[in-house]
C-alpha cells in the first residue's frame, strides 16, 4: 500500500517547505497541502477533503503539521483516518491565546462581538466568529501524535502543551531553548532526529 506525508504548513508558511521532510520519509510520497482559507471551519474543510482524496487512492496517511496548521488539522475531523501525526509547535489552545491579544492590545470581549473584526496595530485581524468557534468547538482528536516543542515558545506555555498531551495521549518531546519556529541549524538537526526516532515502524 502506497505512503503519503501531507504536510500542513504554519501562518507565513508555504507548502514547499515539506521538501525538508522528503530524505526523512524517503519510502513516502511527500506533499504540501496549498490551503487558501484563514479560518479553522473553512481550512479544516479543505484538509478533510484532501485526506479523503488520498484515501479513495488507498494509501496510508501521516501527518506533518506546524503551528496553526495543527490547529487547523485538529478542527478537521482526520483523526480516525490518518496513520500518526507529528505536530511541530502546535497552537492547542487557541482560544486563550486570541483572548492573550485582545488584553495584550487593549480590546474588550463587548468591542469584538460589536466590530465582529478588529485590525490591530501589529497587523493581525480579531474576529468575534473565529473566538466564538473556539469556544464552542473544543478539540477532539484521537489519532497517535508526536508533539515537539521548544521551551521558549512564546504562543504556547508549556503547562498547556503538557496538558494537550496527556489528555490526547499524545508523545511529547521538548528541545530546551527550543523556539516557536524551528529555523536555526542546531533547532532543524533536532526536528529531523526526532522525526526519524518517532516514527512508528521505530
Amino acid at each position: 500500500m502506497k505512503k503519503i506525508v501531507l504536510y500542513v504548513h504554519g501562518k507565513y508558511g508555504t507548502p514547499a517547505e515539506s521538501e525538508h521532510y522528503k530524505p526523512l520519509f524517503p519510502d513516502c510520497r511527500v506533499i504540501g497541502l496549498e490551503y487558501q482559507a484563514r479560518f479553522p471551519w473553512e481550512t479544516g474543510k479543505e484538509i478533510h477533503e484532501e485526506v479523503i482524496r488520498l484515501k479513495e487512492e488507498g494509501e496510508t496517511i501521516t501527518i506533518i503539521a506546524n503551528s496553526i496548521g495543527a490547529y487547523y488539522c485538529m478542527c478537521s475531523g482526520i483523526d480516525l483516518l490518518i496513520q500518526e501525526a507529528f505536530f511541530i509547535s502546535p497552537v492547542v489552545d487557541m482560544e486563550n491565546l486570541i483572548e492573550s491579544l485582545m488584553k495584550q492590545e487593549g480590546i474588550t470581549e463587548t468591542e469584538l462581538k460589536e466590530k465582529k473584526t478588529i485590525r490591530t496595530a501589529s497587523g493581525e485581524e480579531l474576529s468575534w466568529d473565529y473566538l466564538n468557534y473556539t469556544r464552542t468547538n473544543p478539540i477532539i482528536w484521537n489519532a497517535p501524535t508526536k508533539v515537539l516543542y521548544g521551551s521558549k515558545d512564546s504562543l504556547t506555555s508549556y503547562e498547556q502543551m503538557v496538558a494537550f498531551s496527556k489528555m490526547h495521549s499524545a508523545e511529547l518531546t521538548v528541545m530546551e531553548d527550543g523556539e516557536h519556529w524551528f529555523h536555526t541549524e542546531e533547532q532543524m538537526r533536532f526536528l529531523d532526529e526526532w522525526v526519524q526516532s518517532s516514527r512508528l515502524e521505530n
